[in-house]
């Protein structure tokens, strides 16, 4: 069964980016001469995914606006020759873009389900905007082809993998590894799922990297896995959320709850992939994304 949706949770408020932020969305941030969320668009139009959800708080409108048509643009564009630059924009003609909100920053599994009303496919692509992939094949192609090759009976949820430097297992969600799949080629059947642990505690040095399938039934999940924000790293704002009856709601949660339940796969991605959440993982990108076109 082909997948015709993706949500792009990209509701964040991009603080480590102030105050280029304050104004500009951090997905907006150049490389080349497109915006990082361009590039994220395309890996799912380039995988047939042509219904696309942003996941957006207010203030983000530019995200959604950078995709719609523009006739008056496109027309002069056409009226000038410029038919490289026209043929750029029409490229997202026949998307469909839809858009919702996320009011309040309760964490990636509120974002997503924030979008479980438009969800009408058995399976969802997830796209975190942080990470983008080089290759041959983007990372959200490597999932779907994977998941295509898989029995109608191991198809649950899949998510990209890489092996991770010891320093960076603390800030990633950690799986731990059933086995290898007897047929597909560096997919792993997965048993347990750890967010951000201590480096002594790591099941593995496989880390979840921005590329998810999940199904349907994920979103019936999300709702019942809220907890508590973590009080350890800033005791004071953590305890006022709590005070107030705030949660978090984290979908690698909503995937452990399902183990057992739902195959869970992780597939080791070929390719590079490329960290834009911080300034210097972008500055990075840049300057590799700009040698490769």
């Amino acid at each position: 069964m082909a997948i015709t949706q993706a949500i792009l949770p990209v509701a964040g408020l991009g603080t480590r980016f102030l105050p280029w932020t304050k104004s500009v969305p951090k997905e907006m941030l150049p490389i080349g001469n497109q915006p990082i969320i361009a590039r994220i668009v395309d890996e799912c139009i380039d995988a047939g995914i042509m219904d696309i959800c942003f996941v957006i708080s207010h203030g983000k409108e530019m995200i959604p606006q950078f995709f719609y048509e523009h006739p008056e643009l496109e027309a002069e564009l056409e009226k000038r020759g410029k038919l490289e630059q026209l043929k750029h924009l029409q490229k997202y003609d026949d998307a469909n873009f839809h858009v919702v909100y996320q009011e309040e920053q309760l964490g990636d599994g509120h974002a997503i389900l924030q979008a479980a009303d438009w969800v009408n496919s058995d399976t969802v692509a997830i796209l975190f905007g942080d990470d983008l992939f080089t290759g041959e094949r983007s990372g959200l192609q490597q999932l779907i082809d994977a998941y295509d090759l898989l029995p109608e009976d191991e198809r649950g949820a899949m998510v990209a993998l890489e092996d991770l430097p010891e320093e960076a297992i603390c800030h990633k969600g950690i799986v731990d590894i059933e086995c290898d799949h007897a047929t597909i080629k560096n997919l792993k059947t997965i048993k347990g799922l750890v967010e951000k642990p201590k480096l002594k505690d790591a099941p593995s040095s496989l880390g979840i990297v921005g590329r998810y399938l999940i199904p349907r039934s994920t979103f019936d999940v999300l709702p019942t896995v809220a907890v508590g924000y973590d009080t350890s790293h800033s005791q004071g704002a953590a305890e006022t959320l709590l005070a107030a009856g705030y949660q978090e709601i984290r979908l690698i949660d909503a995937l452990k709850s399902q183990l057992g339940s739902v195959p869970i796969h992780g597939l080791e991605c070929k390719g590079t992939r490329l960290d834009t959440g911080t300034p210097e993982g972008y500055v990075h990108a840049v300057q590799v994304l700009g040698v490769l076109g």
